[in-house]
């Protein structure tokens, strides 16, 4: 195949795609009844006209019947007064005037057969274009039902373009929005850990407020350690009461306040 002849092959075949996903089913139903009609419209047109025909003979064989009914009518007067030549005149249109008869009756039945053919084509091509008619209805009508049963049914599972649409715009607010809390979590944990300053912290008191936050850590850390030697700050020793002295006890040594006295 021709490097043409592709070309011509899928352009052809591309029209044809198109084309067909723009035809309306609807509208062409209601484009060939149109044509129906003009159809039909053209055959009562043919019909009036042969029957206008046929009314024009019946006219003419009708004035040429007057005319030999009255020939006749001369002839019989002519021999009433003896003018044979007169009446043999009279006769001899007559006869052409029959001939001119018979070949109008020819026409006249002719013309007469011809209108009572197309009356029974008008007859069968309008009850053709109303069966039409009721079947294009309802193909339309069907055809309208399945359209909508589709579009609700793509709305429904959100595969039709528009909802196609709407669930990316949805997809891409989700990962914007797991982005940003994913940012935000980070940063509070920098934060937190202290490798990234806080912008909202006054800049003019950070470095005391360190010196000052350094101090006091290592103020409480000394102090835990010394709770922990149990040499926290002494107590007042609770005075030791004086009691009689039991049998078989030794008295103890004076007690610093009694040395003191």
């Amino acid at each position: 195949m021709s490097l043409w002849s592709r070309m011509s092959l899928i352009f052809k075949a591309k029209a044809n795609k198109a084309l067909d996903k723009a035809e309306d089913p609807r509208e062409t139903l209601d484009y060939s009844y149109q044509r129906q009609l003009e159809l039909l419209a053209k055959v009562r047109r043919g019909v009036a006209d042969v029957a206008t025909s046929r009314k024009r003979v019946e006219l003419q064989i009708n004035q040429l019947e007057q005319q030999a009914a009255k020939l006749t009518d001369q002839a019989q007067k002519a021999i009433n007064v003896n003018r044979e030549d007169l009446a043999r005149e009279a006769l001899t249109r007559k006869s052409g005037l029959a001939s001119q008869i018979n070949d109008l009756k020819v026409q006249h039945s002719a013309l007469q057969g011809e209108e009572e053919k197309l009356t029974m084509a008008q007859q069968r091509l309008q009850a053709k274009v109303e069966s039409f008619r009721t079947r294009k209805e309802t193909i339309k009508a069907t055809y309208t039902a399945a359209e909508a049963q589709t579009r609700i049914n793509e709305a429904v599972s959100g595969i039709g373009e528009e909802m196609g649409d709407v669930g990316m715009a949805i997809q891409r607010a989700e990962d914007k929005t797991q982005e940003m809390q994913a940012r935000a979590g980070a940063i509070d944990e920098l934060i937190a850990s202290g490798a990234l300053d806080d912008a909202t912290a006054v800049n003019a008191g950070d470095d005391i407020a360190r010196e000052l936050d350094s101090l006091s850590s290592q103020s409480d850390v000394e102090a835990e350690l010394a709770a922990l030697k149990g040499l926290g700050s002494p107590q007042q020793p609770k005075a030791v009461e004086s009691g009689p002295i039991l049998e078989g006890e030794t008295e103890s040594a004076p007690r610093s306040e009694t040395s003191g006295q």
